[in-house]
């Protein structure tokens, strides 16, 4: 299987998986989907983006890999950074159901990602 189909399907499986969690384990109106649901939207976009930035660079030469995949991780933070910024200063939703969410989700898709990246390596050493 590919490797970016197969990140493809975990990212979905587990989007699912959290999506069902925060339902059906949280009580009805004790945190605002809308802030979860726009963090959550953010940090796959970002993980989606930082692996797509490595498939891209996966087998160029070293110095293009290194400033695509470091250089797309600096440019994805600061992107990051402005959103959560805008966000919380234009107070789009509530801040701190938000905040708390956006750093959950951070946490399990950036492993996620990294997972991506050492199948995609362990690919590579296998055909080797």
């Amino acid at each position: 299987m590919k490797p970016i189909f197969d990140f493809l399907i975990k990212l979905c499986i587990l989007s699912v998986v959290l999506w069902a969690v925060i339902l059906l384990g949280l009580a009805p109106g004790s945190v605002d989907l809308h802030a979860v649901f726009f963090a959550w939207a953010m940090v796959v976009a970002n993980a989606l983006g930082g692996y797509l930035l490595f498939e891209y660079a996966f087998d160029r030469e070293s110095s293009v890999f290194t400033k695509v995949v470091f250089g797309g991780l600096a440019a994805r933070l600061l992107l990051l950074m402005i959103l959560v910024a805008v966000v919380m200063a234009l107070k789009l939703v509530a801040v701190y159901d938000f905040v708390l969410s956006f750093f959950a989700f951070y946490c399990i898709y950036v492993i996620v990602e990294i997972l991506g990246y050492q199948k995609k390596n362990k690919q590579k050493k296998n055909v080797a």
